[in-house]
Parts: C-alpha cells; structure tokens; sequence
C-alpha cells in the first residue's frame, strides 16, 4: 500500500511545479475573497489539527532512536513530516478547485460527488478520534466517559461554528495569534535564551540536505503520516479556494509553502528544545497545550463540516440551525464511533483520494479541450 507514495507525490510534486512555471502570473479569486492575512489563518488552522500540538514531544524519542529516521535528526524528521513540501498537495488542490473546477464541474458528477464527500466527512470523524485517543496522555487520570463528553462537547462547537462563515474566519483569525502566543509562552517558560532557539532552528536545515527522502514513505507510520495528508489535501483545497483573494499562483505557491511552515518551524523547535534539554512541561503549559489543541480541533472540524454540508446542500437554510446542528453531530459522533470500535483506517480514506486524484485526471484529459486556460 505505501510503495503507491512513492509513485502518486513524485507525480503531484512534479505536477505543482509545472502549474508554478506554466501559469505563474495568473490570477487566482475564489467564491468568498479575503485578505492575505485572514486567507492564510484560515489555511493554516484547517489544514492542521491537534497533531500539530500534542504530538511532537512524544514522537522525537522514537525518530532518534529508530532506525528508518536515522538519516538526519528528530527535529528536521517532525518538520519534513509536517511542513514545506508536503503543503505542495494544498496547493496542488487549491490550484486546481480555482482555475480548472469552474470550468468542468467533475466533481459535481453524482459518483465522484459522493465519493468526495465521504472521504470528507471520514476526514472529519477521524480528527475527532484523533484528539479523543490522544487525550488521556495529556489530562492524568481522565475516565473513558469524560473522554467523549469532551469530544462530544468539541464536536458540537465545531458543528455549531460551521452554521456562519463569519465564524469560521473569526475563530481562524484569533486562532492563528492564540498559536503565536503559544509559541512566545512555551518558550519564555523553557527558561532558554534565543541563542539556544537559534541552535535548534539550525538543526531545521538538515531536511533541505534531504529533501528527496520525503518524497516517499520512509516507514509505515511515515506512511501513516502521507495518506493522511493525502486525506485531507483535496477537501482542504475545495474549502480554502473559496477564500483566494487575486492572488497570482507564484504568490499562492508561497502562501501555502513558506507562510505555514514559519509558525510550524517554530513551534517543532521551542518543543525541542523541551526534548533536548530534558526539561518538564508544567500543568500550567500542558493546560494551554490541550486547550490550544481543542481550537484547532474546532477549526479543522467546522470547516470540514461546512465544506461537505455546502456539497451536499444540507445547509442551515434548508434544515434550520438546530436541526443542521443535531444532524451533523450525530453523524460525527458515530463515524468517531466507528473509528474507535472497527478497523476502519485513515489510509483507506487516503487511497480513495488518490483514487479521486487519477479520476480527475482522467475526467480532464479526456475534456481537455474544454478547460484550456491562458497563463495569465
């Protein structure tokens, strides 16, 4: 299943460069354009979720010590596993649902529409199942019960935040400086000096001296980690390229490329710096860790939820708030349920979205003299 990586992102990487050089000038407007500012918090808190929080500090024990990832260090590893080069598929997508969508409508086909947005709400269920696996190693002692009355509770913020595109941008707004805060705060608590920052922002340059080997599936659970992002690249691009404010696509390939990655680089380094210096995350930060972690659950969710509801036009409108809201927490509340309880994975769901990919491809090149566009 994993040696499909090593075929399917060379081809997408190779496909986002040619779109760079090709159509680098041209124009890019979405349904809803917004700011550069309010576009990239809006793409940098759903196109991330509680991952981003809780997992480096327990995974940089296991990439300096096990033999796949010994070909250069933790930090660079955590990096390659969430920054730079893998945004490409974002922008791959969102590319794509500007310039092209509009004008073939391929996934408005009865059966790619369909496929499409189960793998979205999969995605969505699986983020929720995700933070509740996760939660009883960050609060001591929590109950099983009190673990999904908290997901449950997150689910319903999310599903209610989804009813208002206004609060979507709001929360993706305040969210994005909540993550700054967060970064400023672990860091002053570390009791480091800048120039120990620096040192561990320099252990970040060994993964451009080995950008090939992200390329491809390294390990399993690195694997893992690219289906995963292959889950969420075209459900993201959908969603984000309704907010594309005439952004040419060489500033669009920025925007998705370099502007994400600074916070995360950021972020991985001061946790390193926790690793590294052996030092012990306080109630206090691992408090505002979980709590940081709840917004970007929400985040994540309620424009996931948006996205398919609008597809599939079980809008607010159409339903009302509160059975729009009872709806779509039931429904992800029993796909959490089925993550939990079957062995349904979120590989599966990523081998349905390449499988999307190549239709799409094919859709295109059989209609491609009706999508041909200018480079400007």
């Amino acid at each position: 299943m994993y040696s499909l990586l090593t075929i399917v992102l060379p081809t997408v990487f190779i496909g986002s460069l040619v779109i760079l050089m090709v159509y680098r000038n041209k124009r890019l407007s979405g349904e809803l354009p917004q700011g550069l500012f309010p576009f990239l918090a809006i793409l940098f808190t759903s196109g991330l979720d509680v991952g981003l929080i809780i997992f480096p500090l327990t995974e940089f024990s296991v990439y300096a010590s096990e033999p796949p990832y010994q070909f250069t260090n933790p930090l660079a590893f955590m990096f390659g596993a969430w920054g730079f080069l893998i945004w490409i598929l974002y922008f791959f997508s969102t590319f794509y649902f500007c310039a092209i969508e509009p004008k073939v409508k391929i996934f408005d086909i009865p059966w790619v529409k369909t496929i499409n947005n189960l793998a979205i709400v999969s995605t969505c269920a699986f983020t929720a199942f995700l933070f509740t696996s996760y939660l009883p190693d960050y609060i001591d002692g929590i109950s099983l019960a009190s673990t999904y009355l908290l997901a449950g509770i997150v689910v319903l913020a999310a599903v209610y935040s989804s009813t208002d595109v206004r609060y979507v941008r709001g929360l993706s707004v305040s969210s994005t400086w909540v993550f700054y805060g967060l970064i400023l705060g672990v860091f002053l608590f570390s009791g480091l000096g800048f120039g120990d920052l620096g040192q561990s922002l320099v252990l970040l340059s060994d993964y451009f001296n080995h950008l090939p080997k992200f390329t491809y599936a390294v390990s399993d659970y690195h694997g893992f980690y690219l289906f995963w992002w292959f889950a969420w690249s075209i459900m993201i691009g959908q969603f984000v390229a309704r907010f594309v404010g005439n952004l040419p696509t060489w500033q669009l390939f920025i925007a998705l490329l370099i502007f994400p990655s600074i916070p995360i680089a950021l972020w991985f380094s001061v946790l390193h710096l926790y690793y590294a210096n052996d030092i012990e995350i306080s109630a206090t930060l691992n408090t505002v860790m979980i709590a940081v972690g709840i917004l970007f659950v929400v985040n994540s969710l309620d424009s996931l939820t948006r996205l398919y509801t609008q597809n599939l036009t079980l809008t607010v409108e159409k339903f009302g708030r509160r059975n729009y809201i009872v709806l779509n927490w039931l429904l992800l509340c029993g796909l959490v349920l089925l993550y939990q309880f079957t062995p349904f994975k979120i590989e599966w769901v990523g081998m349905v979205v390449i499988g999307l990919y190549i239709a799409t491809a094919v859709i295109l090149f059989k209609k491609r003299a009706t999508w041909q566009m200018g480079k400007d």
